[in-house]
């Protein structure tokens, strides 16, 4: 019977993956998807009857079936609540970031940096949004910066499909650091008690800077590559696509962006601390906090709007956990199905991710964002530590999904905004993609392999 729970787990699996690749609702999706990998172990656990299966996952069959549904749609999604703390904080931050203008400071200083010199100039334009978005997030904000960046890049003589793909690799980068992207997914590495298993600290840390690097390196040659030999464009060429700076933003200003990794990363402090004094730091170095008055309307402001900006994440996140409890009823079933056939050396499953890096794309099962919950949620019963899972995970889906997927929405927005056909923007991405993915399989078995 056991072997018959773990055929039916599977193709709700497989369900889910067609369901997300025909564009369907994620957050449904995801909901169904709790709904049954809680009701089939359950219904599988009262009707199993080989003595060894039970005596060896006791824990799980033996628990009761008002616990179960408590732990799976209770427990779970109340224990979220201190990641959307997170989400809202940061995305405060960035709303901060946009409306006293030092985001747009940052990248004019940039271009007068680059001179005459456009390889230059966009390459210090990429290192500076991936700068950026090591703490901005959403959105938002992608659109905000691009509708600065990508006019610069285009007056610099750079085709727009090569433009565009630059800048969203350039902000996937930045993400492998963003501690409000890291929150987003590490709910998906819970444990039963609804307890982070992966931290936001150098362990992980040390993979996140070089896949920053990494994807960085691969968005400059990119660039850099197809100008080799094109006619220099002057400064005042880009800078006529700057956007008028109507606030002041003296130079101090500018460190804004990098004070919350900072203080997380140098000095261990909370991140909603790291937030709070890098956005009442903009504030008041950018005049905003003359009068209580204008503190009040500025705090209320961006905050607002920071929690709009929240809000298409709020949802799914908060029926991950559901999703997570009830894939921990599962591992029983999948072990015995799959145990023996799944490889379980670690080294196989990073060549295999080598492999099949692209199914992170359109909502595949190698993304967080889409399938790939059901994917990680079988690699973790088969005893995969979460400390090896979680950049092997974070890589297509920051790489494939966040940076080259045309489901994600700024890509949408981006593909609108530059005129570029999106099947010319794939055919261009995905095999950038595919080798920044299959680079980091291998640093992550490098690094965690042996975890």
């Amino acid at each position: 019977m056991q072997y018959v729970v773990g055929v039916l787990l599977l193709i709700c699996f497989f369900g889910l993956i067609v369901y997300a690749l025909k564009g369907g609702n994620l957050m449904f999706g995801i909901l169904i998807m709790a709904v049954l990998w809680t009701a089939i172990p359950l219904i599988g656990n009262q009707l199993v009857t080989d003595p060894a299966f039970i005596a060896a996952n006791a824990d799980v069959i033996n628990v009761g079936f008002k616990d179960t549904i408590t732990k799976v749609f209770q427990s779970s999604p109340e224990n979220w609540g201190k990641v959307l703390v997170t989400f809202i904080f940061g995305a405060w931050f960035g709303r901060v970031m946009l409306d006293t203008g030092i985001a747009s400071a940052i990248i004019r200083k940039t271009v007068e940096l680059g001179g005459d010199r456009p390889g230059i100039t966009a390459a210090l334009l990429y290192i500076v949004t991936a700068a950026i978005f090591t703490s901005m997030f959403g959105a938002g904000a992608v659109v905000a910066i691009g509708i600065i960046v990508l006019p610069i890049l285009l007056s610099l003589g750079i085709p727009k499909i090569l433009a565009l793909i630059s800048y969203m690799l350039a902000i996937g980068a930045g993400f492998y650091i963003n501690p409000v992207g890291f929150a987003q997914y590490q709910v998906y590495y819970l444990d039963a008690a609804g307890n982070n298993t992966v931290f936001y600290d150098m362990t992980y840390l040390k993979w996140g800077f070089i896949a920053l690097g990494i994807q960085l390196v691969v968005a400059v040659l990119f660039t850099c590559v197809q100008l080799r030999g094109k006619k220099a464009v002057h400064a005042w060429a880009a800078q006529a696509t700057m956007p008028e700076e109507t606030k002041h933003v003296p130079g101090i200003a500018l460190i804004t962006p990098f004070v919350p990794v900072i203080l997380t990363i140098a000095f261990n402090w909370p991140i909603i601390l790291g937030f709070l004094m890098a956005a009442f730091f903009a504030m008041a170095v950018c005049g905003e906090m003359k009068t209580y008055k204008d503190t009040v309307r500025m705090f209320s402001k961006t905050f607002f709007d920071g929690v709009v900006d929240t809000a298409p994440l709020v949802g799914i996140s908060a029926l991950i956990p559901m999703f997570n409890a009830a894939s921990a009823l599962c591992v029983p079933y999948f072990q015995a199905l799959l145990g023996n056939v799944v490889p379980s050396s670690t080294l196989i499953i990073c060549i295999v991710f080598m492999v099949i890096a692209p199914l992170g794309l359109f909502r595949g099962p190698l993304t967080l964002a889409g399938a790939g919950a059901a994917t990680l949620g079988i690699l973790k019963s088969l005893g995969f530590s979460n400390t090896f899972l979680f950049p092997l995970m974070y890589a297509p889906t920051v790489t494939m999904n966040i940076s080259c997927c045309i489901t994600q929405s700024w890509i949408v927005w981006g593909l609108t905004y530059t005129n570029v056909d999106g099947r010319d923007f794939l055919k261009r991405t995905i095999p950038t993609g595919w080798i920044i993915c299959a680079i980091l399989a291998a640093l992550t078995f490098v690094m965690f392999g042996n975890v």
